[in-house]
């Protein structure tokens, strides 16, 4: 029975690592790495979680061509009047003063989002291959001058990789994504969906799941099989055990 018991502490240990492992893997996902020389200085506040705004662009036509529902974060380093310094701010995007425009057209599209009465711009450039069906979101540009600003800022990056989605079908992804721009502006994305290309009607075409929703539904999955093949180690070991124990008196 000694033998027994150790097979059953061993397989309860791998088990735990398969456990741990897989919660650490899902959390080394959610970060994504910084650009070289971003700031290390501390927000000097924190904003919460943003209201998830939905936005529309029409064509020509007058139907859309292109849906985005996502909530954004602003976050920013520039020099402040009020701490005479350079500080880093977390501004959460209100979709209810935020004006729509924009373009589309065969190949690119163009989402630009306007607060703060044209005192914030915020643009998203959208690029699709024609010879593979798939698109992604290739720039991000913002400017912006509010009344703590030494000067206006203004940022952007027309090399970026984020969002990629096929022609027809939207990009979703439900956990927090951080896109880093430049060094001195990320965009924190929560409960995004989008689609800037192949719009049928006024909704969504069918959802292409981030890798991070991926990952958070297979976690569930591999701790499920995980713990039903340690009760089926368990449940054989302990007959074996018993078959054993009850041989041990048989009769000669």
């Amino acid at each position: 029975m000694t033998q027994v018991g150790g097979v059953q502490a061993l397989c309860l240990g791998l088990t735990l690592q398969l456990i741990v492992a897989s919660i650490l893997r899902q959390g080394a996902a959610t970060v994504a790495p910084p650009l070289t020389g971003q700031t290390t200085a501390a927000p000097h506040k924190e904003p919460g979680k943003p209201v998830t705004g939905s936005y529309r662009l029409s064509g020509s036509n007058g139907t859309a061509c292109l849906l985005a529902s996502m909530g954004l974060q602003l976050n920013m380093t520039f020099s402040s009047v009020s701490q005479n310094k350079t500080v880093q701010d977390v501004v959460n995007l209100q979709p209810n003063v935020t004006r729509v425009s924009g373009s589309c057209g065969s190949d690119s599209a163009a989402l630009l989002l306007t607060a703060d009465a044209g005192k914030t711009n915020l643009s998203f450039h959208f690029t699709l291959n024609a010879t593979s069906s798939k698109y992604h979101l290739s720039e991000l540009t913002l400017s912006a001058l509010w009344p703590d600003m030494k000067e206006a800022f203004s940022a952007g990056n027309s090399s970026l990789d984020y969002l990629r989605g096929t022609s027809g079908r939207s990009y979703k992804c439900n956990e927090e994504q951080t896109f880093y721009v430049t060094s001195n502006l990320s965009i924190n994305t929560f409960q995004v969906q989008v689609q800037p290309f192949g719009l049928t009607g006024e909704q969504f075409g069918t959802a292409e799941e981030c890798q991070l929703d991926e990952d958070d539904m297979l976690i569930p999955i591999i701790v499920g099989a995980a713990l039903a093949g340690l009760v089926l180690i368990v449940l054989l070991a302990y007959l074996i055990g018993r078959k054993r124990s009850q041989a041990g008196y048989q009769t000669i």
